[in-house]
């Protein structure tokens, strides 16, 4: 089972409202979520906007950018890098950040919770 299959799909906002390349925090039902539109691809992604390391909701004030072929957002407090398609560190295996499924349908982006 995917998660995308039990979702329950929230309208947070139109894609319009994203500037590229920088994040956005919504809250949809009892998640904080940052948002993050690539101006390469105009892909949407979602990830908590919680960061593990300092236990600020500050994701999405993060640097966007790619290391490799991987989309990453560095967190602002110590600057540790989390891959925008997974949410797994990539500076520390053993830290990540909860990701959720994104839709865009009419140029409303929609975020799957569970």
């Amino acid at each position: 089972m995917t998660l995308t299959e039990n979702a329950t799909w929230i309208d947070v906002c139109g894609i319009d409202e994203l500037v590229a390349d920088r994040g956005a925090c919504v809250r949809a039902g009892l998640y904080q979520i940052a948002l993050f539109r690539l101006s390469a691809t105009n892909e949407v992604y979602a990830l908590s906007n919680y960061d593990p390391t300092s236990g600020a909701f500050v994701m999405s004030r993060g640097i966007v950018g790619s290391r490799g072929d991987i989309p990453k957002v560095a967190s602002p407090m110590y600057k540790q890098a989390f891959d925008l398609r997974t949410g797994e560190c990539i500076d520390d295996a053993n830290t990540s950040v909860m990701t959720f499924p994104v839709r865009v349908v009419e140029d409303r982006v929609l975020v799957g919770i569970r």
